[in-house]
């Protein structure tokens, strides 16, 4: 009895024991088991990051729609729940009563009762119907809906990012989903417990380099461009060149990032500023300059050059694209005009090796490493194979192939004092709740590539070639603006086509301290004559006119003077004429057209003010007393 008792007792203390180690030590971890057993979870879909530009404005937001979910064990009569689904949704009897009988606790009913209406919604709301649910769901939209379409890319029906900054930052842009937890018993009836709401965390912001007064500037010129010319392709890139940020960027063809689905694979996802490749004509000239210049083989002002129209190297004869050349004439002159055979001795005097050695450092051949996806690395040829054509074509920009990105990086350095930076578009990554900074990009020094010396005779060279070169329409008055022209021959199949050109500017300002830089290039414009300066000219005008504005650049002291030809239209100065007599006062304005309101005989006020710059024969308006 004795041994039956204690056998007994230590029975007692290990089930006492063992309860006592479920209820205390272990009741956590069982209790939560038994909760997930319990528990169903109606989702609730967190936004994803807004995309900023530079100043708060909303490029890329979320707005709230309602899905369709159903609880196939808590829908009693499926049969009549299908017709009455499927005739608000308008699809198939057959297609409803599958979702609702699907062996599953929780069935989302997609894609046909994703992203609802309010009228649908509603209209499923007021059936009241058991097991049927409409959750909170967020949707992707871009106000702006093209612009920038590449660059900020889209989004699936899941908000997962499939493309441009979308993709390349998806996991910071992408939130975490809440619930709402409620109880049910194993066949999927509801039990009277509370339920519990799980809030959603959303994304992380993204603030972007871009200026939204440029950028409309630039969608602007494109669209003017595509309207005009009806071009194979369109590209606008804006840079600072103290620092690599992008100002501003877009291409054509573009397409509606809130309707990708109605465009194909190619369409979407050639962000072209970084992905198109091809022979940059003529603005690459500027590089053949900086190195020359650098490793002194020439004095701008005092070495010159005799252009016959042409240059023999080897058995090729390389022609200027003026017929008979520009004759006797400086190196400046040779920027000026953009002589090809004055370009050829420059290379020539580098040689293949120095001339090959500032290309790579000024970035061609791979890529500038901006945070975008999809970027090409141009192609340069492999120095083994280059000989004195090779050379020769190479230094006036044929025969390379690079990127409008690496153009634009390679620009900034030869004009900002010699330093290539590491472009880039996303400035910083913030929390949402509190704005506070999780990432922040900053300028990145990628190498010194010329000295401050060199890079201001680039600057002044390239005023020239805006004030009495190749460039003058992009000249704006009481502003220093430099730049090059560029008309580049598109090649197929090994082959050069017969008028097929890429014609290109790119110019920045002001020229003594340069603030933006702006390339703009076109395709194959259709029923002009095609030349870099005459078309591709005033758009980059056009952008850098609106950037004086969107930066509050002062104007500058100094400059050059434009060198008028006799196609142009003449800035003048407009003289003075308040408190002269009306008669007197419009002699004087012989320059304008003058528009007079009033009967007095004394000029009382002017419009525009004496001393402003506007072209002759413009309307100036003068009041009497």
């Amino acid at each position: 009895m004795k041994v039956v008792l204690f056998g007994v007792i230590i029975l007692f203390v290990v089930i006492i024991g063992k309860v006592f180690y479920i209820q205390v030590i272990d009741y956590d971890k069982l209790n939560k088991f038994a909760s997930n057993l319990w528990s169903r979870n109606l989702p609730v879909k967190a936004d994803r990051g807004i995309i900023y530009d530079r100043d708060g404005g909303i490029l890329a937001d979320n707005i709230t729609t309602t899905s369709l979910v159903v609880i196939p064990n808590q829908i009693k009569d499926k049969d009549e729940v299908a017709k009455k689904l499927s005739s608000i949704l308008h699809v198939s009897y057959k297609e409803i009563y599958r979702h609702i009988t699907k062996r599953t606790s929780i069935e989302r009913v997609h894609p046909e009762g994703r992203r609802l209406s309010y009228e649908v919604a509603d209209k499923i709301r007021n059936l009241k119907l058991d097991g049927v649910y409409l959750v909170k769901e967020s949707q992707r939209y871009y106000p702006f809906d093209t612009y920038m379409s590449h660059t900020l890319g889209y989004v699936g029906i899941d908000n997962q990012g499939l493309s441009g900054l979308e993709l390349m930052y998806d996991k910071y842009l992408t939130g975490k989903d809440g619930a709402i937890k409620y109880y049910s018993d194993a066949k999927g009836n509801k039990l009277d417990l509370s339920e519990i709401y799980e809030k959603p965390q959303n994304g992380m912001n993204l603030t972007l380099t871009i200026n939204k007064d440029i950028q409309a500037s630039v969608e602007r010129e494109l669209d003017n461009a595509v309207t005009k010319y009806k071009p194979d392709m369109a590209i606008a890139l804006v840079m600072d060149p103290n620092s690599g940020e992008i100002l501003a960027m877009s291409s054509r063809p573009n397409f509606s990032s809130n309707n990708y689905q109605k465009y194909t694979t190619e369409e979407i996802n050639r962000n072209l500023p970084i992905w198109a490749t091809y022979e940059p004509g003529s603005t690459f000239k500027i590089i053949t300059l900086a190195a020359a210049l650098e490793e002194g083989k020439i004095d701008l002002e005092k070495d010159t050059y005799n252009d016959s129209g042409s240059i023999k190297v080897e058995n090729a004869n390389l022609h200027c694209w003026k017929h008979g050349g520009h004759g006797h004439e400086t190196f400046l002159e040779v920027v000026e005009n953009s002589c090809n055979p004055g370009f050829v001795v420059l290379g020539q005097k580098l040689g293949k090796a120095k001339l090959f050695d500032y290309i790579k450092k000024f970035g061609f051949g791979s890529k500038t490493g901006v945070d975008l996806n999809g970027e090409s690395s141009g192609i340069l040829f492999n120095l083994s194979k280059v000989g004195p054509v090779e050379l020769a074509t190479t230094a006036f920009g044929q025969g390379v192939s690079v990127t409008p990105i690496q153009q634009v990086t390679a620009v900034s350095a030869a004009i900002n004092g010699g330093i290539l930076y590491k472009p880039y578009i996303v400035k910083s990554i913030n929390e949402p709740e509190t704005n506070t900074v999780i990432k922040e990009n900053k300028k990145t020094v990628v190498r010194k590539v010329i000295s401050e010396e060199t890079s201001k005779k680039v600057r002044y060279a390239l005023e020239s070639v805006v004030s009495n070169g190749t460039g003058r329409t992009a000249y704006i008055d009481g502003y220093r603006v430099g730049g090059k022209t560029g008309t580049a021959q598109k090649v197929k199949d090994g082959h050069y086509l017969d008028n097929n050109y890429i014609l290109s500017f790119v110019g920045f300002l002001p020229a003594d301290d340069p603030k933006v830089v702006v390339y703009f290039a076109i395709d194959n414009p259709k029923g002009v004559q095609q030349f870099g300066g005459v078309i591709a000219g005033p758009p980059a005008k056009a952008i850098l006119t609106d950037s004086i504005k969107a930066l509050n650049i002062a104007k500058p002291s100094g400059g050059m003077e434009k060198e008028y030809q006799y196609t142009d239209k003449k800035y003048k100065n407009v003289p003075d004429v308040v408190g002269l007599d009306k008669s007197e006062a419009v002699k004087k304005l012989k320059n304008f057209k003058v528009d007079v309101e009033g009967s007095g005989n004394s000029v009382a006020y002017q419009s525009p003010e004496a001393g402003s710059r506007i072209y002759e024969g413009e309307t100036v308006r003068i009041f009497t007393n």
